[in-house]
């Protein structure tokens, strides 16, 4: 169905259709330029030592779990509240995911004191999701992560620009990943960036990307080098000049964006506050967020009367989504025998409302009344 409100808008103009038409002009259209300057932006915007341009999002993982030197026999704590990439991820390189409970209905991250519980001898690192683009607890995961000798891996794909004490996500763990996927807040369709502190991670990342050749294919070109060795097993995790364009353009409206978006946000927390049987996870987030989504978690709830929640919505013409099926209760992860009642019930209760910055004042009070007339006669 056409929705009246849909749960996303697309963030692009002529800009990007511009952009996507002058790299095709300039014969370039593979790894090269552009990818070198969106690379140099995430440098400098996030105040990070190297970015490292990838194809997408989960190659940005599973290049962050080689370069932690994840491998067989290890294990690697992660929420199941949060999209399978970030489990798989683990998976890729031989590990173990280990699932953590979340906090709970009103923070739903990862729970440093389930992160704790779940540290074996052979634990070697913890993958943290920042849902929603708001922060995990990161003082407490990164003292426990200190404290065992364990690789921090953020994965901060709904939180470009996010602050966690005044850091952005992504620049406080090991490494971190970002994605560029068609609804996220930096969309090129597909495309992630890798970013890390360390010279040596950010080294390894680069030959990994491409097939472990010690030059690429632009450098050859432009007369910079004429022969390459492959020093690793590599993988084909490029981006594409096209894409990089693409989100060149999106990255230089981020910030505004965001702002618009914090505005939006702020008017739902009003209203959704005071509605009873209703939590707003992070509503006291005291740092600046992307707010990539809008979830709510009903109370003393069942899933089925979720789900009907869900249809007097839509009904409405307004288009909601759920954040997210719990991983660990999918065919291929039941086997690891997670119990995670915190993270069940938040699966089986949340509803995602409507978030863009194009959102107007009269869209957003009509979702808030729709949804609450919903939650009156809805049973």
């Amino acid at each position: 169905m056409a929705y009246r409100i849909p749960l996303f808008n697309l963030n692009f103009d002529e800009r990007e259709a511009q952009a996507a038409y002058d790299t095709i002009k300039s014969g370039w259209i593979s790894t090269g330029p552009k990818n070198a300057e969106l690379e140099q932006m995430f440098i400098d915007m996030w105040n990070v030592k190297y970015a490292v341009s990838m194809s997408n999002c989960t190659d940005a993982l599973h290049t962050c779990c080689m370069v932690c030197g994840f491998g067989p026999g290890d294990e690697v704590i992660c929420p199941s509240l949060t999209f399978a990439a970030s489990c798989n991820c683990i998976r890729y390189v031989g590990a173990t995911p280990v699932f953590a409970d979340i906090v709970g209905p009103d923070h739903i991250n990862i729970d440093p004191e389930d992160i704790e519980r779940s540290i074996t001898p052979r634990t070697k690192g913890i993958v943290v999701v920042h849902m929603a683009g708001f922060p995990a607890r990161m003082d407490e995961i990164m003292a426990i992560a200190r404290r065992h000798g364990l690789k921090v891996i953020e994965d901060a794909c709904h939180g470009p620009l996010s602050e966690y004490n005044g850091r952005k996500l992504g620049t406080i763990g090991d490494c971190a990943a970002f994605s560029f996927f068609s609804n996220k807040n930096i969309s090129t369709g597909e495309g992630g960036m890798f970013i890390t502190n360390d010279e040596e991670m950010a080294r390894k990342a680069r030959l990994i990307r491409s097939h472990g050749m010690t030059t690429m294919s632009y450098q050859r070109a432009s007369g910079h080098a004429t022969e390459y060795d492959i020093s690793c097993l590599g993988y084909n995790f490029r981006m594409d000049d096209i894409r990089a364009s693409i989100a060149i353009e999106q990255l230089k409206k981020l910030p505004g964006d965001l702002e618009k978006r914090t505005k939006v946000r702020e008017q739902y927390v009003k209203r959704l506050s005071g509605m009873d049987g209703v939590a707003v996870p992070f509503a006291g987030n005291p740092g600046f967020a992307s707010n990539y989504i809008l979830p709510v978690v009903l109370l003393d709830c069942t899933k089925e009367r979720r789900n009907r929640v869900r249809e007097y919505i839509h009904a409405a013409g307004i288009q909601t989504s759920v954040h997210y099926p719990a991983v660990h209760r999918f065919s291929t992860y039941k086997g690891l025998g997670a119990v995670l009642p915190r993270t069940e019930y938040v699966s089986d209760n949340e509803i995602t409302l409507p978030m863009y910055a194009a959102l107007t004042e009269e869209q957003v009070d009509f979702i808030c009344g729709v949804f609450e007339k919903a939650l009156h006669e809805v049973k």
